[in-house]
């Protein structure tokens, strides 16, 4: 960026503040240290320290870190950094239940001892030099000499500190206020990191004097393309409103397809299908994506690819069956299928944690060589002669009879049942369901697309057979990717030919995302449909299933509400010869 404003400039562009905001902040708190009781070389924590930091200061308070992990509780409090508030200015409607209520008081100790180590973490570089610009008129007086003029990007994504903190530098009573945002209120699609698109929607409130321009000449998409985002997103009631034109010369191109089909395993292979034909046409895969609303999603897509040969890479995340969550819960299926699979025990035999550490882990392994047993044989073992004492005796019997009685599962109810019946008895479902870490609601999504993946195949050996043979894929050196994304990880991409698969209720709009945010939620949801289309140059074809695989069972599907709200003019909607109970406008699944 330095370099490219130097080239406009004609010289090098010296004396310019230029980065992130959380850079520029962690510039002037090292010139403005000792106002918030730090020195000029504090040190900036990582997140591995700050939740060992923050674990040291839970200990008092005796929280159940099962119930209230040390990630969670990080999440709270920077959540309400992100939003300006010291542990003072915490009021009764803004505190969180969270660690039964002692979320504000382990913060304030939390941020006592940052002071007493003379560090902060990446919340503190916004958040105190805010308060000191708050609370020091002459520090604020000499950047309001310093900068005369300020310049933004992405000013959607912006989150409350940030806001404040611009506010304080751009309005001064000396002068008008030289500030200029540029940004896409349509594509305001993090508010779960915390950006308010309110910031940019009040803007003109904020600087009444303020001139707008529109740029809504696009010179990525085609006018089909365009017209079908606008129709979409004009459905939103809370936007600053814009009327885009297509900048190119080849701008008519195809309309928008609306596919309706069978089922969820339909829309794999036909995805995979209409890539493999482009492909074959000329087309370069790294010119296709498909993007997906939760990451979930990504396992249908993933086994049909490699079936049909085409390589392709995970944008912005691991492949499906790479992820820990996945890998955890086939060591509990090896181990069921298997016993003697000690690599597989080793990695679950403490997740979720039952006190086995590196001396009992040891002492499990003595008793499996002494008595020529595999490593579940030696638990079972000292667990039968008393000689394990404490909480893991209790935890690892437990574990050991969850084994057990999912074995005679197996026997007489198939291997899916069993295996829900040995994630849920094991307590490795209700770790993920009591983690308050902000990834905790996706892992679980995961598992349950992982037991939808057991009902295709006959036995638990075949699956873990199919999965040993997946995770051994090689791409032999391929350069030309497709690419398979979530649609927040596509924001500033674009791609000759976008998939957009999943196009129903409840999984686009998310149904966790309307509970949670209501109204507010599902505008975002459409910006993030809007994000979606608009990532295409040529051809997007939006897919909408009419039942998916809940567990073991095919369950209807209801076309998203979004399908209705796209343009006919710019859409055309079709079935692909695959007779579907649902696809067409307006129509309900029984």
């Amino acid at each position: 960026m330095r370099e490219r404003i130097g080239l406009l400039l004609g010289s090098p562009a010296e004396g310019l503040w230029l980065g992130t905001f959380h850079a520029l902040c962690a510039r002037m708190l090292r010139r403005h240290a000792e106002y918030v009781g730090l020195t000029q070389s504090f040190t900036i924590l990582d997140t591995d320290d700050q939740l060992r930091l923050l674990k040291q200061v839970m200990a008092p308070w005796q929280i159940d870190i099962k119930r209230w992990p040390a990630p969670g509780l990080l999440g709270v409090i920077q959540r309400w950094k992100d939003r300006g508030l010291t542990p003072e200015r915490i009021t009764p409607s803004e505190d969180s239940d969270f660690a039964n209520g002692h979320a504000r008081a382990i913060y304030t100790a939390y941020q006592a001892r940052l002071k007493q180590l003379n560090a902060c973490d990446f919340g503190d570089l916004m958040l105190h030099v805010t308060e000191i610009l708050r609370t020091r008129p002459d520090v604020l007086a000499q950047y309001h000499r310093l900068f005369r003029y300020i310049l933004v990007d992405e000013y959607q994504d912006t989150n409350t500190i940030q806001y404040l903190w611009l506010r304080l530098l751009a309005k001064h009573a000396e002068g008008p206020a030289n500030i200029c945002c540029v940004g896409d209120d349509d594509q305001s699609i993090y508010s779960w990191r915390g950006a308010e698109v309110e910031n940019i929607l009040r803007f003109e409130k904020d600087f009444p004097s303020a001139k707008v321009v529109r740029l809504e000449r696009n010179y990525r998409s085609t006018r089909h393309i365009l017209g079908a985002a606008a129709g979409l997103i004009a459905h939103n009631s809370e936007r600053l409103g814009k009327t885009l034109r297509p900048g190119r010369e080849d701008a008519e191109g195809k309309k928008v397809s609306v596919l309706g089909v069978w089922d969820s395993d339909t829309e794999a292979r036909m995805v995979c299908e209409q890539a493999e034909k482009l492909r074959a046409q000329g087309h370069a895969l790294k010119e296709i994506a498909i993007l997906v609303r939760a990451g979930f999603q990504t396992r249908a897509f993933e086994e049909r690819l490699m079936q049909t040969g085409l390589p392709y890479r995970i944008v912005g995340g691991l492949r499906f069956y790479e992820r820990a969550e996945i890998r955890d819960a086939l060591a509990y299926m090896r181990v069921l299928s298997q016993p003697a699979d000690d690599l597989a025990f080793e990695r679950i035999i403490n997740v979720p944690k039952r006190g086995v550490g590196p001396a009992g882990l040891q002492k499990l392994h003595a008793a499996a060589r002494a008595n020529s047993l595999p490593l579940t044989g030696g638990t079972e073992k000292l667990l039968e002669d008393n000689a394990l004492k404490g909480k893991s005796a209790a935890h690892l019997r437990q574990l050991m009879e969850a084994f057990a009685s999912t074995r005679d599962i197996l026997a007489r109810e198939g291997h899916v049942v069993a295996v829900e019946h040995l994630l849920e008895e094991s307590g490795y479902l209700d770790m993920w369901r009591q983690d308050r870490s902000p990834d905790a609601p996706g892992r679980l999504e995961n598992l349950k697309e992982l037991t939808r993946a057991l009902a295709d195949f006959g036995t638990l050996g075949e699956f873990l057979e199919h999965v040993a043979l997946v995770m051994d894929h090689d791409e032999n050196g391929q350069d030309d990717y497709l690419s398979i994304m979530t649609l927040h990880g596509a924001k500033g991409l674009e791609f000759d030919t976008v998939f957009l698969p999943g196009w129903e209720e409840g999984v686009f709009p998310s149904q966790r995302t309307l509970d949670e945010g209501g109204l507010k939620g599902l505008e975002e949801e459409r910006r993030l449909a809007y994000v979606g289309i608009t990532r295409a140059r040529q051809e997007a074809i939006i897919f909408h299933a009419g039942r998916r695989r809940i567990y073991a069972n095919w369950q209807p599907s209801m076309p998203s509400r979004f399908l209705d709200e796209l343009p006919d003019e710019h859409v055309v909607r079709h079935d692909e010869g695959e007779k579907t109970p649902c696809w067409k406008p307006h129509r309900h699944c029984n």
